[in-house]
């Protein structure tokens, strides 16, 4: 029987593509996730990865275990909150999904009302950014040309505009605003997941602006990639909820031409649409996003 912490993580490390960023995103250390991998491999007696450069790239049997895997961690998921409910008593349940930067700006507020509102409620918070799943609530960035199934109600939040991360002595710390295409030969830091809708979107407008971005380093986050900059290296452009305080030295311009935003939803299951906590969850989201850009 495959053990499921291994196929976790095989999961994590496939869609981030870097070991060090799935080990922080699971709680484990580096070398834990490596061994764990080795592990999976002599279980399946599969080649999952293959060494590149300094990192490592799923091979198309590691893919497609990470995909049917999807499938067996969402029914365990909803046997283990079965087992949960039975056993303590509660009443009700409800699972919201997020990426980073939501969650790191709105999830805390939003959990700390429905705990106070709906005390006997179970939340289960899920990062689908890392590790899709169907969510009761998935507060998502909008991949370019979305369709969405009829079992759900999409509520539009945010768009959120995309700036320039730049040194303060640079020379577009003082615009106002910088056309996309004056960044075409500046070389970029990378800050998102390979297949992430945030990077699907900015990779679109400059795509429409006429160039392919110069990735001089990849980083996997937003608070990784800021601090690149201040060193020189090169320049990084960061939706603005995903920015934060910036260090010292460092200011953020917009850029235009296109202008490039994503569009933030939260996607309500419409089995669950009228459940008071998810009413009451679309109703905190909805005023912690009204004066926001």
């Amino acid at each position: 029987m495959l053990d499921l912490p291994r196929l976790r993580v095989l999961r994590a490390v496939v869609a981030t593509g870097s070991i060090r960023a799935s080990a922080a995103a699971l709680g484990y250390t580096p070398s834990a996730v490596s061994q764990q991998l080795s592990s999976l491999q002599r279980e399946t007696g599969l080649q999952l990865f293959d060494r590149v450069g300094r990192g490592i790239e799923p091979t198309t049997a590691g893919r497609t275990l990470a995909v049917e895997a999807e499938s067996l961690f969402e029914a365990v998921s909803r046997l283990e909150g079965v087992v949960g409910d039975l056993r303590a008593g509660r009443i009700g349940s409800l699972s919201i999904g997020y990426f980073g930067s939501a969650g790191a700006n709105w999830l805390p507020p939003i959990v700390a009302a429905l705990r106070t509102e709906f005390p006997e409620l179970r939340l289960e918070l899920r990062l689908t950014e890392l590790e899709p799943s169907d969510p009761d609530i998935d507060i998502l960035v909008e991949r370019p040309g979305t369709g969405y199934p009829p079992q759900v109600v999409v509520h539009h939040l945010i768009d959120d505009p995309y700036l320039v991360v730049v040194r303060e002595d640079d020379p577009l710390a003082g615009r106002a605003e910088v056309p996309l295409v004056e960044l075409a030969e500046r070389h970029w830091v990378d800050n998102d997941v390979a297949a992430g809708a945030c990077r699907q979107v900015l990779l679109g407008s400059c795509a429409e602006a006429g160039f392919a971005p110069r990735f001089a380093v990849e980083t996997r986050d937003y608070q990784t990639a800021i601090p690149f900059v201040a060193t020189g290296i090169g320049i990084t452009v960061v939706p603005r909820l995903g920015i934060g305080n910036l260090p010292a030295g460092l200011t953020a311009v917009p850029v235009v031409a296109p202008t490039t935003v994503r569009r933030i939803n939260a996607v309500v299951r419409k089995s669950v649409a009228d459940h008071p906590a998810a009413r009451r969850t679309v109703e905190l989201l909805r005023e912690l996003t009204a004066g926001d850009f």
